[in-house]
């Protein structure tokens, strides 16, 4: 079976250097080929059990070897099994063509590609590309591609959807929207971002039985992150406590027009369990916040000036939810990044923003992300591990660069989480302010900066796929999350 324990994620150059490693442990391509192609098959079976015939789309390289394990394993189980092969079986070398050979001696059915064999299948295996795409899909796999989406039968991608990115999940051209991907050795970055989420399916990964001590000495490129192991650095609570122990939030922001941003951050740091909470906002705002969450202490601010007592208390400050682009909006931001306080920096404070800044997290999503840099959002999305170290390197802090499979960016440590959390049903407006609440609560009750930050955006994107399964995507609203992070931060 599948094992999706893995957390780690691994580029495909460190990939290749864990597959060279194996031979000084006695395992060569054959065998590792046929423990894939097991692998794969047993996954299969256990995603559809029903299933008795099957398409395997094989391609040219060792990603079609595992193809034809898979369907060696399926005839041998009396499965139904008919291969499609992008590429003549006796153009294959190595492993690859060991496995072929193996199918063709069994006379199983190997034929060229044609739409029509997939009409009457249970499951198609996508044994194409995996990770060896190497630039736009040409013309002929364009089409194979294409077939396989249209045919509305169930995929299992074989190490990756074919077309896909492993590294960076960018599309080339065309991809293979699988149902499941099962992948080997280790999990693979852009399985969990950039348009990947939206071609993967459910994910499992199957190390091969390699012996543990062979990934020693291999650094992984990335790492998914876990409720878990970040909840570990939420300091417990003493019998004693009172709340100038748990830090005083400090939310600027809020312009003619958009009190709700500033309101929704303070309620997320409240329900994150900061002592305190105060807004520094127009006058016009404060009845409505008030009237909705009384907890907050709320300050009218028509001249920066009048943040300088508020500034001295605070344990951090956010800026940025609602802030706007005004002469209002600018004064409060220099001040505020005139302060030495820790910060969090959202929406207008990022745009807003033109130096470097230390002792801060920054969330940008990737429009303001493409601003940041000059770049398109396109760019920035076909990328976003380059994007979010280009960001950290022109701007310093600590940086979450929002979206599916959200980025957390640490250089000080060099260590980039990735958030397997989060549902389309929060693309709704106010996310990014209850986000910036909840990662300035965890920092007022003394987490550091990057476990802040990556412990905010789980418990965040967690507690919305909390709210999804109670009440479904379309129509969530981002005080939705709240009642689910209380819960969730005191688990």
């Amino acid at each position: 079976m599948a094992n999706s324990t893995a957390k780690a994620l691994y580029h495909t150059g460190q990939i290749k250097e864990l597959e060279q490693k194996t031979a000084g442990f006695g395992l060569n391509e054959d065998i590792l080929m046929d423990r894939a192609g097991k692998a794969a098959f047993l996954e299969l079976r256990n995603q559809w059990p029903e299933a008795n015939q099957i398409a395997v789309i094989c391609g040219k390289g060792n990603n079609a070897g595992d193809g034809y394990v898979l369907a060696k394993y399926a005839h041998l189980q009396g499965m139904k099994v008919k291969i499609l092969a992008l590429c003549p079986p006796e153009k294959l070398s190595g492993a690859a063509l060991n496995a072929a050979k193996s199918c063709i001696e069994l006379n199983i059915a190997i034929a060229n590609f044609s739409e029509k064999e997939l009409q009457d299948c249970d499951v198609i295996v996508d044994a194409i590309l995996g990770t060896g795409v190497k630039g736009n899909v040409d013309e002929t796999y364009r089409k194979v591609i294409d077939a396989i989406n249209v045919s509305k039968v169930p995929v299992l991608s074989l190490d990756l959807p074919s077309g896909l990115d492993a590294n960076t999940g960018k599309v080339w051209g065309a991809a293979v929207c699988a149902a499941v991907t099962i992948t080997f050795i280790g999990l693979k970055p852009g399985l969990f971002t950039g348009y990947g989420p939206d071609y993967v399916g459910s994910v499992f990964c199957d190390d091969l039985d390699l012996p543990k001590q062979l990934k020693d000495g291999v650094k992984n490129f990335a790492e998914l992150l876990s409720l878990l192991n970040l909840s570990a650095h939420l300091p417990r609570r003493k019998k004693t406590a009172n709340k100038g122990n748990f830090g005083h939030v400090l939310i600027v922001g809020g312009d003619y027009g958009m009190g709700g941003a500033v309101d929704m951050a303070a309620e997320a740091a409240l329900r994150s369990g900061a002592g305190l909470v105060s807004v520094a906002t127009r006058k016009e705002h404060i009845a409505a916040i008030n009237a909705r969450c009384p907890e907050v202490m709320c300050h009218e601010i028509d001249a920066a000036e009048k943040l300088d007592s508020l500034l001295v208390r605070a344990t951090v400050v956010i800026a940025g939810p609602g802030l706007g682009k005004s002469d209002w909006s600018r004064e409060l931001l220099a001040k505020v990044l005139s302060s030495e306080t820790p910060k969090l920096l959202d929406a207008d404070a990022l745009n807003l923003l033109t130096e470097k800044i230390d002792n801060a997290v920054l969330t940008p999503h990737p429009k303001e992300a493409a601003r940041m840099l000059g770049i398109t959002v396109e760019k920035v999305q076909d990328d976003r591990f380059t994007a979010v170290r280009s960001l950290q390197e022109k701007y310093g802090g600590v940086f979450v660069l929002k979206g599916a499979g959200t980025l957390v960016f640490d250089v000080s440590e060099k260590n980039m989480g990735v958030c397997p959390f989060g549902n389309p049903g929060m693309a709704s407006a106010g996310m990014g302010d209850v986000l910036s609440g909840v990662i300035g609560g965890l920092l007022a009750q003394g987490m550091p900066l990057a476990k802040a930050a990556s412990f905010g955006v789980c418990l965040h994107a967690f507690a919305g796929d909390l709210a999804v399964l109670a009440s479904g995507e379309r129509g969530l609203l981002a005080t939705d999350l709240l009642p689910h992070i209380r819960t969730l931060i005191n688990q």
